[in-house]
């Protein structure tokens, strides 16, 4: 089983009992089950019961040997956890599920939620940045929470350190979302302990990940996706040349989303992110106001570029705008898969020119979404 992409598929009917709850959170506690895996299992089979009583045979297909299912004991245990903790259960197509985030294609199939779920019905923009964040970085998503907040958007950001803890707390006062890497009711860093306590309490904490369950790296990239998803765009504050921030600001664009981005010193390495993707096409923030000025146009249909039309031409231009970047990006995942293919077959088919491909290959290798396997072989991670 691999999680592919299955966007074509509408999603499931939400649980309408606590029976079904318990097994929608038992399939998606289930190895090798993420959120694209579990909406196909879901179209394919009906019900949560259906996919659970399938899913031996389905691995077996797969060359998947031994499998079990997520044991009861392990569901009931997440369920006392969340009672302790006085967290709510979310279902993709419950009415408060946001509208946003359940458009996108690998949309979380449940949420924990700890606070207000009355934020999700509210416009929404994220804040995202360095943790070690300067002192004007800083000052400036307190300025741009604080205005943002006032103007009647809730922030959203990740409960780092630096310009996340920055927003969040500016925000608190008219409405904050914590979206968080491991449990809902696991704080990390843990010196946001009473930020979080406070989000809690006057904002909203939500997570994908099972209750109790402490972050580790690989769940950050997938934390960012729901931040930008949220959104009606996303704001970089300060960023690195590579960095998490740059990994949402690609999400955003994904997503249909559009990035924004303050500009910084250009010695300054925390700018180099920002400077980069204003560089691109992202539109640049002095203010709140510019990033009110520019939400209509973002919200408004935007043109794709005809990835192919660009390829075709005899001399493509030196530097492909932010947009015509995410698009290469996703036609060579598209290309890869679980077996290996020749790097110079894929160019091949692509129709693209070595110089073209190959600095993408490095950045989709950088952020663990391909492997080089020895042979100038590529596979997709899944």
């Amino acid at each position: 089983m691999t999680e592919e992409q299955f966007s074509s598929y509408h999603p499931p009917l939400p649980p309408t009992t606590e029976e079904d709850r318990f097994s929608w959170l038992r399939l998606l506690r289930s190895r090798r089950v993420g959120p694209t895996t579990f909406r196909r299992l879901m179209h394919e089979h009906g019900t949560a019961q259906n996919a659970l009583a399938a899913l031996p045979e389905v691995a077996r297909a797969a060359g998947v040997e031994g499998y079990e299912i997520c044991p009861p004991g392990v569901v009931e245990a997440e369920l006392k956890a969340a009672k302790a903790a006085k967290a709510r259960l979310l279902c993709l197509g419950d009415a408060d599920y946001p509208s946003h985030l359940a458009g996108i294609s690998d949309a979380p199939p449940l949420l924990w939620l700890l606070g207000d779920p009355a934020l999700l019905r509210r416009p929404m923009i994220a804040l995202v940045g360095a943790r070690n964040a300067s002192s004007l970085g800083t000052r400036m998503a307190r300025a741009l929470a604080q205005d943002l907040g006032t103007a009647g958007f809730v922030v959203v950001s990740g409960l780092a350190r630096g310009i996340d803890t920055a927003a969040h707390l500016a925000a608190l006062p008219s409405g904050t979302i914590a979206v968080m890497a491991g449990g809902v009711d696991t704080v990390y860093p843990a010196e946001n302990t009473h930020l979080a306590a406070d989000i809690a309490q006057h904002g909203l904490r939500l997570s994908e990940q099972p209750m109790r369950l402490t972050p580790q790296a690989r769940h950050f990239p997938r934390r960012n996706r729901i931040i930008s998803g949220l959104a009606q765009a996303v704001v970089v504050v300060e960023a690195a040349a590579k960095s998490g921030s740059l990994i949402t600001a690609r999400d955003a664009l994904d997503q249909g989303r559009e990035v924004l981005a303050v500009p910084g010193h250009p010695f300054d390495a925390r700018a180099a992110g920002c400077n980069m993707l204003i560089r691109d096409g992202a539109h640049l923030v002095r203010n709140a106001e510019d990033v009110i000025t520019a939400l209509p146009a973002l919200t408004a249909p935007q043109p794709q570029p005809d990835l192919c039309d660009l390829m075709q031409q005899p001399a493509p231009p030196a530097k492909r705008s932010l947009r015509e970047t995410v698009a290469l990006h996703s036609l060579i995942l598209d290309r890869l898969g679980p077996s290996p293919v020749a790097e110079d077959q894929l160019i091949r088919d692509l129709a693209a020119s070595p110089g073209e491909v190959a600095p993408v290959l490095v950045d989709l290798e950088l952020e663990g979404r391909i492997n080089r396997q020895a042979g100038g072989l590529l596979s997709r991670v899944n």
